[in-house]
């Protein structure tokens, strides 16, 4: 299978032929897009980092000697890649055999998770990792002062040793912190805005420290990028899912549902939503990017996609193989009358659960886009955070709108400065 077959893209139930139309718009675009700001993403995976890479690999099998928890303080960008990888590719209990517990902080500013975060690292040997470009975000500023002096109070001045910092190479709070107190230090390359550093230290080296082959989602990625390189709809995959979005949007459609039937994948659906939301949502324009994991949500949120306001098209993440599964066993009692079931195994089952789904939601007049990847593993999901990312440019510039920007998250944070400050 060739680089740019690794992603098979069906649209059913709505015909778009008119997909050819936007070539030459896709053709301008894409010869603009690496002009923008932030856009060292776009042949990031194509640069030579092998030792850039070792250093992660070699701070990684450090933490994981000389603790059982990374606690990663970030928000946003600084941590929804490296959770969403880390769910992905890591057993749903306990840990990886060559990883340790990596857990998030910064993410909100809850006094309750805080707190019993603090009271369960205590029977813990810890490393922290703090990622933030700037450093004075309210939420991941917090939670690094708060573990920052739990850190000292505990290991004195080996917590120097433990605290590694993720930050701009030059400049900020957070710079200025980590020089002063000596941390070691990775830095968040400077044309590469946060929802996009998935595949920078930011997300590498938490991913590493779960036990993921950073090596090999990189690989993933590169032949993505590879792939991804020309404009022609024919062939990229990433385009053509670009513009069949943007095709439904001009129709009328509003929000875009991204479904997996794997609970694994719940947290890429969380980065797939920032991703886009944030990439989109501007001047009044954008789809709403709402995720499910099915079958669970089928019994909650999938009445209103099957009966719904038809405002919404569905996209479907597939794997063709995942690497666990069990047979359903056989039972002589057969009580429940499934054992004509027990032929099967539940991966089966569930793979006959989303043709359903997906024929049953496409007659019920939802559009569906199904995106098919041979196995849930390492390479295939840093193939699939590449695609996303491309596609993510091209859509928001089919918007007519910065993909790289986002002026609107900063309102939130000014108001809630000036109310601080008129409390005290």
């Amino acid at each position: 299978m060739s680089a740019n077959e690794i992603i098979q893209t069906k649209l059913l139930n709505c015909t778009l032929d008119e997909i050819g139309q936007y070539q030459e718009r896709v053709t301008r675009i894409h010869h603009d897009l690496p002009q923008q700001d932030f856009t060292g993403w776009l042949d990031l995976p194509l640069r030579e980092q092998d030792e850039l890479v070792t250093s992660l690999e070699n701070i990684a099998q450090e933490v994981k000697a000389c603790a059982d928890v990374l606690v990663v303080i970030g928000i946003g960008g600084s941590f929804l890649g490296a959770h969403a990888v880390q769910e992905a590719l890591t057993p749903y209990f306990g840990k990886a055999a060559n990883g340790i517990e990596v857990i998030y902080a910064g993410q909100h500013m809850s006094g309750a998770y805080v707190k019993q975060l603090l009271a369960y690292l205590d029977s813990k040997q810890v490393y922290v990792n703090v990622i933030s470009k700037s450093g004075g975000t309210m939420e991941p500023a917090l939670a690094f002062r708060t573990l920052r002096l739990y850190m000292e109070e505990r290991y004195g001045n080996k917590a120097t040793e433990r605290i590694i910092v993720t930050t701009d190479g030059e400049k900020g709070i957070l710079k200025g912190l980590a020089d002063q107190a000596g941390y070691r230090q990775f830095v968040i390359p400077d044309d590469v805005g946060g929802r996009f550093s998935v595949l920078t230290p930011v997300g590498l080296l938490p991913i590493a420290v779960a036990g993921v082959d950073i090596r090999t989602l990189l690989a993933g990625a590169k032949d993505a990028a590879i792939a991804f390189s020309e404009a022609d709809l024919a062939s990229n995959v990433a385009y053509r899912y670009a513009v069949l979005r943007h095709m439904l949007y001009e129709k009328g459609y509003t929000m875009e549902i991204l479904a997996s039937f794997e609970p694994s994948l719940s947290k890429l659906g969380a980065w797939w939503q920032q991703l886009f939301g944030e990439s989109e949502g501007k001047d009044h324009k954008g789809l709403y990017p709402a995720t499910v994991n099915f079958s669970t949500d089928l019994h909650s949120i999938g009445q209103f996609i099957q009966e719904g306001s038809r405002v919404m098209f569905e996209t479907v993440v597939h794997f063709n193989e995942l690497t666990d599964d069990l047979a359903v066993p056989f039972d002589a009692r057969d009580e429940d009358g499934l054992n004509y079931v027990s032929n099967r195994t539940f991966n089966e089952v569930n793979a006959i659960c989303e043709e359903g789904t997906i024929l049953a939601h496409a007659e019920g007049e939802v559009p569906v886009i199904q995106l098919a990847l041979p196995t849930l593993d390492t390479y295939h999901l840093g193939y699939l955070l590449y695609f996303f990312m491309k596609a993510c440019g091209m859509s928001a510039s089919l918007l007519e709108v910065n993909p790289f920007n986002q002026p609107g998250v900063e309102a939130y944070k000014k108001k809630m400065q000036a109310l601080l400050k008129e409390d005290k």
